[in-house]
């Protein structure tokens, strides 16, 4: 009887002892691992540059919360004229987003202000800036430090109907940056692809120079400068850039062979419709244009853009960013990773929309993971260099995101107004040094 209740007595202390002990872990933790299984909502904001683009990376965010099933994402496109207001003014109102796009040149400006989580540390422990092509590279550091990663790499390039230079017998623009076209070939070829009946331009030879994104290219392709070496002040009042610009001007004004913008606008086109329609025979435009031409129906081309003194192209992408406040710091960090990551880029590179921003996709083992011969037209992998070669965009590296009002300001009277290129680099220098020295 006795050892009956002893027995009793161990059972009932058991009992009560598992019952205390499974509740709490040390620290006061769940110990049956429930707390851990709580799913955690990252709020995820981008623009829509395209219906396209929004698809691509609804997409994606599905692949990573079916690997992170503790992470739910719900993702905001905003149109992408209204995105930076809209963001500011949410950031002022402490309701932001967990995570974000951020343009390469608002980038700086937004750490500026301090509203960007430092993820330096955490970038250090999982990533290496050496799995990234320079130029992606040099555009995240900020002072030696990391508030915002990419995911991919975009560049101006030359895109060509490629029924219009058969018709004409014109061989195609060089795909290989070595044998890119100097600037007078490409201006020669313009011409002859332009046509008119009587008066009227019925197709032109080229568009898309106008846009100051495509002339910086061109710019550094001539050994121009924007802006001195710590970005603080203007450099671009040189016969460097003057050459560029009344070159660019030159096509229009004297050749007859290129389009402004306002006279696509007039007749209701998009310039990639233009290139499809054959009104336009070139077109200079960011490589994310790929997706949508390559789904249009023509034999579209794609090439080096025209040198001056070097074949070179420009390079920067949107970078993701978090907010300095969110309530889920690491959670946020596993969806920037995981946007930077080849998984997540493959699969938009395949599309036409980006170029890979990793090291490792521009080895021959790489390239063969992403090229799609459905969308990148025959020779684009002669182009490739072009894009891992890039040098950073220079208005990603300066802090005064307000230059780039300046500089659209000044070159619109220049490109529809009749303002002299002295007069619009000396303005463009002047206002633009007001702004570097704030």
């Amino acid at each position: 009887m006795r050892k009956l209740q002893l027995l009793i007595i161990a059972l009932v202390c058991a009992l009560l002892a598992s019952g205390c002990s499974g509740g709490t872990a040390p620290g006061g933790g769940a110990a049956n691992g429930n707390q851990a299984n709580d799913v955690v909502t990252l709020k995820f904001m981008g623009w829509e540059a395209s219906p396209l683009e929004t698809q691509s990376v609804k997409q994606g965010l599905e692949v990573f919360m079916k690997e992170h099933p503790n992470i739910k994402v719900e993702y905001q496109p905003v149109p992408q004229a209204q995105y930076v207001q809209k963001l500011l003014t949410m950031l002022a109102g402490n309701s932001a987003p967990d995570v974000f796009f951020l343009g390469s040149a608002e980038y700086r400006a937004f750490q500026k202000r301090g509203v960007l989580l430092d993820l330096t540390d955490r970038f250090q422990a999982d990533l290496s800036l050496d799995q990234f092509i320079p130029s992606s590279a040099s555009i995240m550091q900020v002072d030696g430090k990391i508030f915002g990663v990419s995911s991919c790499t975009v560049s101006p390039v030359l895109y060509y109907n490629k029924q219009l230079f058969d018709k004409a017998g014109i061989a195609y623009p060089p795909s290989d940056p070595a044998k890119a076209w100097t600037w007078e070939q490409f201006r020669d070829t313009a011409r002859q692809l332009t046509i008119k009946d009587g008066d009227k331009v019925t197709q032109y030879g080229a568009f898309g120079l106008e846009a100051f994104a495509n002339t910086t290219a061109e710019i550094l392709s001539n050994n121009g400068t924007i802006f001195n070496e710590d970005g603080t002040k203007m450099a671009i009042n040189t016969p460097e850039t003057k050459k560029v610009l009344q070159s660019v001007l030159d096509l229009r004004l004297v050749d007859g062979a290129a389009p402004t913008a306002k006279t696509l606008e007039s007749i209701g086109m998009k310039p990639a419709q233009m290139l499809q329609t054959g009104k336009v025979a070139m077109m200079v435009d960011g490589s994310w244009a790929l997706q949508e031409l390559a789904s249009m129906g023509f034999p579209v081309g794609v090439a080096a853009l025209p040198k001056f003194e070097r074949a070179i192209t420009q390079g920067q992408a949107h970078l993701h960013s978090a907010a300095a406040n969110t309530k889920h710091p690491q959670e946020a960090w596993e969806l920037i990773k995981f946007l930077s990551s080849e998984e997540y880029q493959i699969g938009l590179v395949k599309e036409g929309l980006w170029m890979p921003n990793r090291t490792d996709l521009y080895t021959e083992e790489g390239i063969a993971k992403w090229y799609n011969d459905k969308v990148h037209p025959e020779g684009f992998k002669e182009l490739v260099s072009f894009f891992k070669d890039a040098e950073a965009y220079p208005f990603s590296l300066i802090r005064q995101n307000k230059v780039n009002d300046i500089i659209t300001e000044e070159t619109d009277k220049l490109w529809y107004s009749g303002q002299s290129v002295d007069d619009t680099l000396a303005n463009i220098e002047t206002r633009a040094n007001v702004e570097l020295a704030q």
